[in-house]
């Protein structure tokens, strides 16, 4: 996957993270722990997906001087 795709979907899960954490404020307090579980897995996944941005941006260890 190239960079770019992947910053993408980066940006694609931060906008959704902000949105839902907007909803989970206004929402009643009996529909907050279901919209709570599902902002915990998108924060994981904008994690991971930031990881891998991360890890995509840097150079292969067999390219680095020693």
């Amino acid at each position: 996957m190239s960079i770019r795709l992947i910053a993408k979907e980066l940006y694609a899960l931060q906008q959704a993270v902000e949105k839902l954490e907007d909803q989970v404020r206004s929402a009643p307090p009996e529909k907050q722990e279901a919209m709570k579980d599902r902002l915990r897995k998108l924060k994981a996944e904008r994690h991971r997906m930031r990881k891998v941005l991360d890890g995509a941006k840097e150079p292969p260890s067999s390219r680095q001087p020693v």
